[in-house]
């Protein structure tokens, strides 16, 4: 056998896929730290910091540098994470890309697509950082529409053209990056950035079980098919709460009270003024801009749908124990109560960082229950060369 062939045959699309799966969980986990530290806006420019690669060192740069962004003084404590983030977010973007080549081989006009949509995208960051941004923006959009055309033409399961689609959502994700930094924490755009995150890793996460799963659902559990796909449906619209939580700033809305708020079952709220998904551009959402009644709707609508998500998957998996499927079932049951406890324990002890950010990670780790789940109650994947 050729180092070549043997070099295939170790580094195999499902193996790219669980190596970056694991490595978009950390991603995750790092970018809410990020988040919930305030570093956002710690450099205020992108892709680079303060003009850097990596982030200002000598006092001659930090001095360079706050005399070119006077608004937004370089904090170092802060600026590495951000930076970091960005770098870690781009190394999980060349796994991707090594996956949509692995799941595309052979496929020559389809590989050609993949190579020119990744041409599109380092373009795409030069213009941008030129300052050409209508251009930028174009390019970008190629980039994510060749991946997604090659998915669409390759003849092999959904496993491999999820592999292909998932570098469309990479690239996506990379500008709700850019634009969280340059629309100034835009609420909507720093949910999106969370929700393209988790998609990426609960895609990523399919694609490395589907194509490493070859045991048959029992009639019992390939029953439980749509009820799986409903929890996934109703735990990321709760995602999708928390993520507009967060954006906010809603989470100590109502205090440190639990399950009251600010001492009452139903504290004055503003619900049309809380779900207002698009403000004004070049306002500065650092720190929130909404009043205690958005605020304090917001957080109610978290934990009702909390409360929603936690009987409907504590339900799911006592139906998964009956199936068969009682390490599943455990599993859920396990992160449904770390989760509530977390979501408790950021109110009750106002909000500290080890907390707010275990709380994000045990979301993830919630998604990526409901994907194994859905996996195991389909039928697995026929191979293709």
């Amino acid at each position: 056998m050729s180092a070549a062939s043997t070099l295939r045959t170790l580094i195999t699309p499902a193996r790219i896929a669980a190596l970056a799966a694991v490595f978009a969980f950390g991603v995750i986990v790092f970018g809410a730290f990020v988040r919930l530290s305030n570093a956002g806006l710690s450099c205020p420019d992108w892709p680079t910091c303060y003009g850097k690669a990596t982030w200002p060192g000598h006092a001659a740069d930090i001095a360079q540098a706050n005399e070119a962004f006077p608004d937004r003084p370089f904090e170092t404590h802060k600026a590495w994470r951000e930076q970091v983030h960005r770098m870690l977010a781009g190394t999980l973007g060349v796994l991707v890309l090594a996956l949509a080549i692995g799941s595309a081989w052979r496929r020559r006009a389809l590989l050609a697509l993949i190579g020119v949509a990744s041409l599109a995208a380092a373009i795409g960051v030069f213009l941008y950082i030129r300052q050409a941004y209508a251009l930028s923006g174009v390019f970008s959009l190629v980039a994510i529409a060749l991946p997604l055309i090659a998915a669409f033409r390759l003849d092999r399961p959904a496993p491999w053209r999820v592999g292909v689609a998932v570098l469309a959502v990479v690239v996506f994700q990379a500008m709700l990056g850019m634009w969280t930094v340059t629309l100034l924490l835009k609420p909507v755009v720093v949910m999106g950035h969370l929700l393209g995150g988790l998609l990426t890793f609960a895609l990523l996460s399919y694609v490395a079980l589907k194509l490493t799963t070859r045991q048959a659902p029992t009639p019992a559990q390939r029953a439980l098919r749509g009820a799986v796909v409903l929890g996934l449906v109703l735990l990321a619209f709760q995602i999708a709460l928390g993520g507009w939580t967060s954006a906010n700033y809603a989470a100590l809305a109502c205090g440190f009270d639990f399950p009251r708020c600010m001492g009452s079952w139903w504290p004055p709220t503003d619900f049309h003024e809380g779900f207002v998904l698009w403000r004004g551009v070049g306002v500065n959402y650092e720190g929130g801009v909404l009043d205690a009644p958005a605020r304090a709707a917001i957080q109610i609508a978290h934990r009702i749908g909390a409360g929603v998500v936690f009987c409907y998957l504590a339900w799911l998996a006592f139906r998964l124990a009956r199936a068969g499927s009682r390490a599943l079932a455990i599993a859920i049951g396990v992160l449904l109560l770390a989760q509530v406890s977390l979501g408790i324990g950021n109110v009750k002890l106002g909000l500290p960082l080890p907390v707010a950010t275990a709380h994000n990670g045990v979301a993830a780790a919630l998604l990526f229950a409901l994907i194994a789940t859905l996996v195991r109650v389909t039928e697995p994947s026929r191979s293709s060369a």
